[in-house]
């Protein structure tokens, strides 16, 4: 595992599902990490004890996605109380699903406002207190890559502008030594998407491998790229989906 000893993170949605197992991975390789939540106070609570718990220092900050002044609270809180601001890690997300033409406008405002304009917002004040060595890891989805079932047009346009600003992000920070990647999970057991779930015989059916993938799966990528092998990846875009879109 890469040693992040020394740097510090900001997870995005950081209470649950993959942005907790991405907390926990950046801790347990050395980083202080900074989480955020919206609703999920006592979950954020638990998921900075575990933090702690590897002698890392954690901050919580309750910050909803869809509110464009919480990105500067973001970064200035976790700047504030760690010192400085290494990795920020885009993940903090929603979903809806349905017939484009029954899409509400308040459904695509909330939608594009939690996936899309969070994170470039996020990563405007990131890159501030960023120097060399930086890393900007954005969670975006399998169903960016690759659509085979009904129902996913808003969430699928939502993540897959991601991906363009992934590669934008590494066009501009590329001669500051400031990374950008994207990650795309598949469908990964949590709480919004368990494996139990009554769709989940079909959604594995699509994969190469015939299963869910874990969180703390997604969130090894993650690491991977947070640390020194991070630093010749940069506006890519790496599936870890269990051969979803293979």
């Amino acid at each position: 595992m890469s040693s992040l000893t020394g740097r510090t993170a900001l997870v995005t949605g950081g209470s649950r599902g993959i942005g907790a197992a991405v907390a926990l991975g950046l801790a347990a390789a050395g980083a202080d990490v900074a989480i955020t939540y919206a609703r999920s106070a006592d979950r954020a609570r638990e998921v900075a004890a575990e933090i702690e718990a590897l002698g890392r220092t954690a901050v919580t900050i309750e910050a909803d996605a869809a509110d464009p002044a919480s990105a500067s609270h973001a970064v200035d809180r976790t700047v504030g109380v760690l010192g400085r601001l290494d990795v920020l890690v885009n993940n903090a997300g929603t979903f809806v699903h349905g017939p484009p033409e029954e899409m509400t406008l308040e459904q695509v405002d909330h939608i594009l406002a939690v996936h899309t304009r969070a994170a470039f917002l996020l990563a405007q004040q990131a890159i501030r207190h960023m120097g060399a060595g930086g890393r900007i890891i954005t969670i975006g989805s399998s169903l960016a890559e690759r659509v085979p079932y009904p129902g996913m047009t808003l969430y699928a346009m939502s993540k897959a502008a991601l991906t363009g600003l992934t590669r934008g992000l590494a066009r501009d920070l590329g001669s500051r030594g400031i990374t950008a990647a994207i990650v795309h999970p598949g469908s990964t057991d949590t709480e919004m998407n368990p494996a139990d779930g009554p769709d989940a015989d079909a959604e594995r059916a699509f994969t190469a491998v015939g299963r869910y993938g874990r969180a703390e799966e997604v969130a090894a990528m993650v690491v991977h790229l947070a640390g020194e092998g991070g630093a010749f990846v940069t506006g890519a875009a790496i599936a870890v989906d269990g051969g979803f879109a293979a």
